[in-house]
């Protein structure tokens, strides 16, 4: 996001509880525009303003989902909720639209068209981010932070398993996270 020129900050369940607290009080004060999140955002946090939450993936339940997208109406406020749905997600948002009893609209905001114009950035942006994650990743090698087979780790183009590595995974997020700011 941010070789997209957007101010984003990440929230995860891998950060420490102070990381997390920093983040979230950087979103506050709006000196980020963007707070990325996990299910760690969706319930038990004051966020009084949010204009909206885009769940990239599907929650399992109808409760979460309505904890996520009712982020955006708090006192009295109004906000947008758009869920990314495909055809693998259609059984869970079937069972989430009978659980709401109505049925979600179709957004409806932006062109197929328009969506595309932003591929290339998004795509040399996504190459910049897998960079840096080798990049980060190589530096910890180095440092002799592990990395050798058998550990699991987050990496670039994978999903890191929770705790990754005996904790060398967690370490080099952080510090990405603090490089933010």
């Amino acid at each position: 996001m941010r070789a997209l020129g957007l101010g984003a900050i990440p929230l995860h369940g891998q950060l420490s509880q102070s990381s997390r607290l920093s983040a979230l009080n950087k979103f506050k004060a709006h000196s980020r525009d963007i707070l990325v999140a996990t299910d760690v955002a969706a319930r038990g946090l004051d966020i009084p303003s949010v204009d909206l939450v885009l769940n990239f993936d599907l929650p399992g339940d109808s409760a979460t989902y309505v904890h996520r997208v009712g982020r955006t109406a708090r006192a009295g406020k109004s906000g947008v909720a758009v869920s990314l749905v495909t055809q693998y997600d259609l059984e869970v948002y079937l069972r989430i639209e009978k659980a709401l009893g109505k049925k979600l609209d179709e957004y409806k905001g932006v062109t197929k068209e328009e969506a595309l114009v932003f591929t290339e950035r998004v795509g040399e942006a996504q190459r910049a981010a897998v960079r840096q994650l080798k990049d980060q990743h190589e530096k910890e090698r180095s440092r002799g932070g592990g990395g050798g087979r058998g550990e699991k780790r987050a990496g670039a183009g994978g999903r890191g398993g929770r705790g990754g590595g005996g904790g060398g995974g967690k370490r080099g997020r952080e510090e990405m996270d603090k490089d933010e700011g």
